[in-house]
């Protein structure tokens, strides 16, 4: 079968990293399988291997124009795999295509990462005598795991990620064959001028979407969230939710825009409508020189990272959509369930983030195919180096350690249009100010009555009548506490788990008043 992507966009190594590339000079079965059987146990939860047979290599690029591989050769290695796949245990097939490059042809193997690890091979496949053993990849290397490593490989046994995981409520026919063909175009496949004359079910087992025998054939969650005309129909939570607060997060008025449909096409649209309405340049001339200085409110780069990262890195077991706040001097992502647990609120305010497992290895493999995100480890890099060029501020990483129940990556406006965003504020915002109804000023006296006893957030929200997340307790919480009106009880830290409120003397006087 063909490969996913274009064979060009492959060697460049623009979307694929080297650890999951290697590169041969010629065919030699016995280091290839180890390889295979590394890329199949798929240690860090990368997603697919490729080998490219026929392309030798130099620090770890590949000499151009390419050796080649002789293609009379490709059908009687593929009658070898056949019996050298068989020795895996258990037995793991990978996709062999003949590729053109370069006015010569190079073997691709494509090499899935297996459901059903961990796997094991010959270290000689040749050899009479075998001798078997587990193997990983390790960086740009193919190695025998040592013990703890070895342990940790045997545990992924029952930890598929979630978007590789079969849906059994589900059907084939739920899977789009226009959606398939459609990413199969943009990223300049071969499959695309052979899936012509495929089916459904046929194109979605060589795009690696199904699973299981012709009779009980079922789609793969990534299958559903990406190429269905409807993932939330499984997936409730699968959209997102563009809220602009005109005042703030303590205003009154709000404007809300849900995005559904396939989830990358989710990101291009909610990349399109920010690109559109939210982001602003201002362009600054001058007498003694050509060129002209260019700022944006917020650079598109750094916005599209960190969108892409709370796609790829969500829980999407969890009912809640991600959420892009539009505040008056920032804009705020917010995903559940947060980030993995190897990655600590220190790495972010370092700006060195790398995480140790991949929540949904699938769809990050997609969104790179597509270029809608960047390579492994190089997402918060990017948004640093795009935010300082524009003369913007940091961002700020909030992990919420210890929960870990959502990540927020926010971004603050460039001062250049600081000024002007503050007055169009203080105006909208004198406007109002004497129109807050009645139900927002019983709100708060039943929340300042309730805390004259320390309550804890969820207690607080529950009698708001509202769910407990961070986004609203900085919209519904924070304001009274910034306005001394009730306190936290543990004022020593107030990321503290066991924190509560408590209503102070300012609350109580205004209660009597």
């Amino acid at each position: 079968m063909s490969l996913l992507v274009s064979i060009e966009e492959l060697l460049s190594g623009a979307i694929i990293e080297g650890s999951r590339m290697e590169l041969k000079e010629g065919w030699n079965p016995k280091s290839i399988m180890r390889t295979i059987c590394a890329f199949a146990n798929d240690f860090e939860n990368e997603g697919s291997g490729y080998i490219i047979v026929g392309a030798a290599e130099e620090n770890g690029k590949p000499i151009r124009p390419v050796k080649g591989f002789n293609p009379d050769d490709f059908e009687t290695i593929q009658k070898e795999m056949i019996g050298y796949c068989n020795l895996i245990q258990p037995t793991y097939f990978p996709n062999l295509s003949l590729e053109e490059i370069d006015g010569r042809h190079i073997l691709a193997i494509w090499v899935p990462a297996g459901t059903n690890r961990p796997y094991k091979v010959p270290e000689d496949v040749l050899s009479k005598h075998k001798i078997y053993n587990y193997r990983i990849r390790q960086y740009s290397s193919t190695i025998i795991p040592n013990p703890e490593q070895e342990a940790e490989l045997v545990q992924l046994t029952a930890k598929i990620p979630f978007d590789d995981r079969v849906n059994q409520l589900a059907k084939i026919s739920d899977l789009s064959f226009a959606l398939m063909r459609e990413h199969l175009e943009k990223t300049k496949s071969k499959l695309f001028n052979e899936s012509a004359r495929m089916t459904v079910e046929e194109l979605a087992q060589q795009m690696n979407l199904c699973q299981g025998t012709n009779e009980h054939l079922f789609p793969k969650n990534v299958g559903l969230l990406m190429f269905s005309s409807e993932p939330q129909k499984y997936f409730k939570g699968a959209q997102i939710d563009l809220v602009e607060f005109q005042e703030g997060i303590a205003g009154k008025f709000f404007t809300e825009k849900i995005f559904k449909g396939a989830i990358q096409q989710q990101l291009v649209d909610v990349l399109s409508y920010i690109k559109m309405n939210i982001i602003k340049e201002k362009v600054t001339k001058y007498q003694d020189r050509a060129e002209s200085d260019r700022v944006f409110s917020y650079p598109f780069e750094a916005i599209e990272e960190a969108l892409a990262n709370a796609i790829y890195h969500r829980n999407y077991e969890l009912l809640d959509p991600i959420e892009v706040r539009i505040l008056p001097l920032a804009l705020e992502i917010i995903s559940f369930n947060g980030v993995d647990p190897s990655l600590k609120q220190s790495d972010f305010d370092k700006g060195i983030v790398r995480a140790r497992r991949y929540r949904n290895r699938r769809i990050g493999e997609f969104l790179k195919d597509l270029k809608l995100t960047e390579g492994k480890g190089t997402g918060i890099p990017t948004i640093l180096k795009v935010l300082e060029e524009n003369g913007s501020p940091k961002p700020l990483f909030d992990a919420n350690e210890p929960e870990r129940t959502f990540f927020i990556s926010e971004f603050h406006i460039n001062e250049t249009f600081m000024l002007e965003k503050k007055v169009r504020s203080d105006q909208v915002s004198d406007q109002v100010s004497d129109q807050v109804s009645d139900q927002v000023v019983d709100q708060i006296e039943k929340v300042l009555k309730y805390c004259k006893t320390p309550k804890s957030r969820l207690e607080v929200l529950s009698i708001m009548g509202i769910s407990n997340h961070f986004y609203n307790f900085k919209r519904h919480i924070l304001p009274l506490i910034e306005q001394n009106l009730i306190e936290y009880t543990k004022k020593e830290n107030s990321k503290d788990r066991n924190q509560k409120y408590v209503t102070t003397q300012k609350g109580n006087s205004r209660l009597n008043n």
